[in-house]
């Protein structure tokens, strides 16, 4: 039993490894994409920088927390640990869901329409369908 707690301590601190690699790793390629674009024709802006390197904490995140979950249940399973992963799972959906609106511009439950024709077909349908008896 020891064997198999010492491997899973070693594979939740994997999943952390990798999760802040991804952060470091999505940082640097979104910093370097940014200094590129501003030295070539095709500028990428700000904007662009933060919704990468956002996208980058959100998956890091993913990893990080994983890892806090396999150490927490498998490893040390005590009512104090599964609070503390609760507090963190909880700081995470907060966190991911204020990137998830800096990125995307949209809360994560509002519907994505990629068309705006459509959603201004949408608008003038519903406004025709208000004025029915």
């Amino acid at each position: 039993m020891n064997a198999f707690r010492g491997t899973m301590e070693w594979v939740g601190l994997t999943f952390d490894a990798i999760g802040v690699l991804v952060i470091a790793g999505g940082m640097l390629i979104a910093a370097w994409r940014l200094a590129a674009g501003v030295q070539g024709a095709g500028a990428m802006d700000v904007r662009r920088f933060r919704q990468e390197f956002g996208g980058a904490i959100v998956l890091g995140l993913e990893f990080l927390v994983a890892g806090d979950i396999i150490r927490t249940v498998v490893v040390a399973p005590t009512l104090e640990n599964v609070a503390v992963l609760a507090v963190i799972v909880l700081i995470r959906t907060v966190l991911s869901m204020a990137l998830q609106v800096e990125i995307e511009g949209r809360w994560p439950w509002q519907r994505q329409d990629s068309d705006p024709a459509s959603r201004a077909g949408a608008a003038s349908h519903y406004a025709s369908n208000e004025d029915r008896p």
